[in-house]
């Protein structure tokens, strides 16, 4: 049995495999302050500078949902059977 994670029926993954990887199944919970918010969510109205908020973004980092709450995050996530990671 071939246990190297480095490899896909067979094959190493290419990069459009690699680029699908966990989506529909990973989401991410990304610290952020509200001054980032506009890169990442062009549509959000302007928020009070300075503030410590939580992006939760899919697999292949679009945006889902934005809160001021890591367990809002999670919760929103697991409601939509998304294994979580954090990033940094």
């Amino acid at each position: 049995m071939n246990h190297n994670t480095n490899t896909h029926a067979g094959g190493p993954l290419d990069v459009a495999e690699l680029a699908t990887l966990g989506l529909g199944e990973m989401a991410y919970v990304k610290p952020l302050r509200s001054d980032d918010v506009a890169r990442l969510f062009p549509q959000a109205p302007k928020l009070q500078p300075g503030m410590n908020l939580y992006a939760l973004l899919s697999a292949s980092g679009e945006p889902i949902m934005l809160t001021d709450s890591h367990e809002t995050a999670v919760a929103n996530a697991w409601a939509h059977d998304l294994t979580t990671v954090s990033l940094h």
